[in-house]
Parts: C-alpha cells; structure tokens; sequence
C-alpha cells in the first residue's frame, strides 16, 4: 500500500511539475520552478564575467549585441503576436563577448549570453552570429536548462529507489545494478534527452534569426563552416549530447522552408 500510495503520490508530482512550452508546443517538465533557477543563473552570469576578460567597446561586441537585441525583439515579437506578451517579463538580456579562443557561445536561464571571440571567425558576418545567437536564446526559451535539471533529478530520485529495493544485495551485486543503471539512463535517457534538446534549439533558432531577418540559408554554411573548424574526432551521436554534424545540417535543410514560412506571416521574406 505504501508503495502504491507513492507512486500515486510521484504520479501527481510529475503532472502537476510539466507546462507547455509555447516555442516548441511539447509539456515539458519543470520540477525546478523559475523563482529559484532564474536568481541563480544571474548569479553565476555575474560570478562569470567577473572571471573572464570581457570584450567591451569593439566593433565585434557591438556586432554580437546588435544581433542579440535582434534575436530578443523576434522572439517577442512573435510571443506578442500568438499571446504570450508576459513570457520574458523575467528576462534580464545581457550579450557579453569574452576573450577566449574557444568556439564556444551560450545563453543562460532569463537571457544571459556570452559569445567567445574564437567563434567570430566561424560565423563571418552577422547572419552567422544570427545563426549561434538564435540556437543559443532558444535553448533558453524552450526552457532547455528547467528540463534538463528536472530530468537529472528523476535520475537521482530513480537511483535512490534502486538502492533502496537491492538493499538487501550484497554490495557487489548492488554496484552492478547501480553502474547498469547509471549507464542505462545516460545512454538511453539523457543523452537522447540533450541532443532533442539540440534538435528543438536548432529549429526554434532558425525561426528566430529568420523573423530578425537573416537568411535562415545561411545556417547551412555556418553549421558547414563549425564541422571543418571544430576538426572532428567527436563521438558517436549515440554516445554524445549533440546530433552529429550531418544530421544537423540535414535537419536544418529540411527546416528552411518551414521558417521563411513563419517569417512570411510577419512580412520577412528572402530572395
């Protein structure tokens, strides 16, 4: 009965913690509420910058906060327009640019970017920054990092139950149930979880920079031009939190026109 009562209990926990996302449609989960991950992504944006040499002034930081302020007002605009005008009312949009030769870029919970100078000469011209800058504010739209730490907490919680039902194992056998399990969810669960997660940022991003008015061909190039730079050697997909180069660029070409569409119904359209 207790056991019963738990699941029951786990069941509720577990509907009552999903919304939907208006970016990708889909119930997501949300076991961390956004008054306690919203602080602490300020927080460590702040601790962040203090640490790195931040770019201030140039024509590049310009550039990538020109973009940004594009990237932003397409996503409100199109928020405004299908009735969601309150749903970056907790957003505090920063675009930093860091030294740093890394080919790197991100947004953090409630619109806190940073760009790295190493990625600059990947992406070209702005149409480039569009394409890294719209990938990484989805991520952050689509409440990528919410569901991400809401899915490693059932993977902790799983593991408890685990312990807790092979408690009367030996300790052998209960460390080959645990690293079976740990492989398992990993393999099987997370990492199929991250590269959806990649998947949905790529597509609500090519909407984005499409509606800021960049041509979403150019993704394709961008994407091409990452491949060469990044040098290979990454794993399989199966074993990585990102789909691999071909499927991502394969799934961008099959997207294009689904975005010029979208952007199309807002008066954007591409030669």
């Amino acid at each position: 009965m207790k056991k019963y009562l738990f699941s029951v209990a786990f069941i509720a926990i577990l509907v009552g913690a999903c919304a939907t996302n208006p970016f990708s449609g889909k119930s997501t989960l949300a076991l961390v509420p956004d008054s306690e991950i919203l602080p602490a992504s300020f927080q460590q944006y702040d601790k962040f910058l203090s640490e790195n040499k931040v770019v201030t002034g140039t024509a590049d930081a310009k550039r990538v906060e020109n973009v940004g302020v594009k990237i932003k007002g397409a996503a409100e605009r199109w928020l405004n327009a299908n009735g969601y005008k309150d749903y970056l009312k907790n957003y505090q949009w920063e675009y930093k640019l860091i030294d740093s030769k890394e080919l790197n870029a991100w947004c953090m919970p409630g619109g806190k970017i940073v760009f790295y100078t190493g990625i600059l000469p990947v992406c070209q011209d702005d149409a480039g920054i569009a394409t890294v800058m719209g990938h990484e504010v989805a991520h952050a739209l689509a409440n990528h990092g919410q569901q991400r730490m809401s899915a490693a907490q059932l993977q902790q919680i799983g593991g408890s139950v685990l312990d807790a039902a092979t408690s009367s194992k030996s300790e052998s056998t209960r460390a080959i149930f645990a690293q079976a399990y740990g492989l398992g969810t990993e393999v099987g669960g997370m990492l199929p979880f991250s590269r959806a997660n990649e998947s949905e940022a790529d597509k609500i991003g090519l909407i984005l920079m499409a509606l800021a008015g960049y041509n979403p061909d150019t993704a394709v190039a961008f994407w091409s031009r990452m491949s060469k730079a990044s040098g290979g050697g990454a794993p399989s997909e199966f074993l990585s939190t990102h789909p691999s180069d071909a499927t991502r660029i394969a799934n961008l070409k099959a997207l294009i026109p689904q975005a010029k569409a979208e952007a199309a119904k807002y008066g954007v359209t591409f030669k």
